[in-house]
């Protein structure tokens, strides 16, 4: 599998490669936010809203379902192929039905992160590293 990349013999332009790097990093703070915000003090198990939210029964994990269902959007809008983005719909859907499973389903959200597993498939179509992501 190789990574499309940005090279400068592309037709994209520098306002295009600027869009795509503004809502990467909008995505990957959203992956952020809802798998990995919050780490456990002398532990390297780290949660975050979607864990949070998947102990409401079904509502919490429909809320975590539909913030999935965005970043696979934005994939396709980025011009993702449709195998990955069947994938990541898989990831989605993986998580939103075994995380409904109570106390089981609140244990595998804190270690399955569909969100984060999408967002790093998008970026590793694209040849980015997450590092690249953050502002200097």
């Amino acid at each position: 599998m190789t990574a499309r990349t940005w090279d400068a013999g592309s037709n994209e332009t520098f306002a295009d490669r600027a869009e795509r790097l503004r809502r990467l990093r909008r995505l990957s703070g959203i992956a952020r936010l809802m798998d990995t915000a919050i780490g456990i003090p002398g532990t390297r198990i780290r949660f975050g809203a979607d864990s949070v939210f998947g102990l409401i029964p079904l509502v919490g994990d429909a809320g975590g379902a539909l913030v999935g269902l965005y970043i696979v959007n934005e994939a396709r809008k980025l011009g993702l192929p449709p195998a990955k983005l069947t994938r990541m719909l898989g990831f989605v859907a993986a998580d939103s039905v075994l995380g409904s499973v109570p106390l089981a389903g609140d244990v595998f959200d804190l270690f399955f992160k569909s969100h984060r597993r999408n967002v790093q498939m998008i970026l590793d179509h694209f040849g980015i590293h997450p590092d690249e992501l953050r502002e200097r």
